[in-house]
């Protein structure tokens, strides 16, 4: 039996129909064709699919969409405004963080999100919000040193 729920998504309030058992990952890429939120592990293991709820990272591989009534959610399709890039996105493309691009949706909302929380986050909270993505492409010291460069950036 379906059912419908209500919630934000990038700004717009959504409404649509579930079935009750999905995971949030589904209902961006197939109902609402965000698709810039990535599938990886569907295990929550690699953080592809982090997205922001109500100020917070989230896995949308192990999210349930029924949790999600009346919350906010942010993609990063609703990052930049228009052509112009968030600090956190400028900062790891200049950093040279960006190689094939697939983990790089997850690692953006991961720092958007403890950048909003804390602008000011210390060496370790970047280090344990790093911690919870998987990169096979870039090793880790670019993600590393973009990051850092966001905290510059966001600072002032």
């Amino acid at each position: 039996m379906s059912e419908k729920i209500t919630f934000t998504v990038n700004g717009t309030p959504r409404t649509v129909d579930i079935d009750g058992g999905e995971k949030l990952i589904f209902i961006l890429r197939e109902k609402l064709g965000l698709t810039g939120t990535k599938r990886g592990c569907d295990d929550a293991s690699c953080g592809a699919c982090v997205v922001v709820i109500d100020g917070k990272a989230v896995k949308s591989c192990v999210f349930p969409v029924k949790k999600l009534e009346g919350k906010e959610v942010v993609t990063i399709e609703g990052v930049s405004e228009g052509t112009k890039l968030h600090p956190v996105q400028k900062a790891l493309i200049e950093a040279g963080a960006v190689q094939c691009g697939y983990c790089m949706p997850g690692i953006v909302m991961e720092l958007y999100a403890l950048f909003n929380r804390e602008p000011g986050a210390s060496d370790q909270a970047i280090r344990d919000a790093l911690d919870l993505h998987l990169c096979r492409c870039t090793g880790y010291e670019a993600i590393w040193e973009g990051a850092l460069l966001a905290r510059k950036y966001l600072a002032g």
